[in-house]
């Protein structure tokens, strides 16, 4: 079950990451497309499986933000990418601080995923 269930978290982590890439370019050179219905909605169905993924593996790892340093770490770094995700393709008031948040939000994504990989906060990306 574990590895089913990571292979799925893993996946949806690695989908979700290829649409905010896409979806930060298409705010840049074709923001129509953002209006699609399906960019509107396919994110958030593969981010609630990602949700529902990582929900099950800390139940059958016994694995918990707030007791697991890096587990809490890499919660709160995908808060800080969710708010630098909606200034990137939302609410950033200039071209710039989009860019800017764009940039930040990869470079978060980053380092969540060499914290998931090393599950330690503290160690880099590379």
């Amino acid at each position: 079950m574990y590895p089913a269930l990571k292979h799925l978290h893993v996946s949806c982590a690695a989908v979700s990451f290829a649409l905010f890439l896409l979806r930060g370019w298409w705010r840049v050179r074709f923001p129509a497309r953002l209006a699609l219905r399906w960019v509107r909605t396919v994110p958030h169905v593969v981010d609630t499986v990602l949700l529902a993924s990582a929900i099950g593996l800390c139940f059958l790892t016994r694995q918990w933000p707030l007791r697991d340093e890096w587990l809490t770490a890499k919660v709160a770094g995908l808060v800080v990418y969710i708010a630098l995700g909606m200034i990137a393709l939302r609410r950033g008031r200039s071209p710039a601080v989009r860019l800017t948040a764009f940039i930040a939000a990869v470079a978060v994504f980053l380092w969540i995923v060499g914290t998931a990989r090393r599950h330690a906060p503290w160690l880099p990306v590379i």
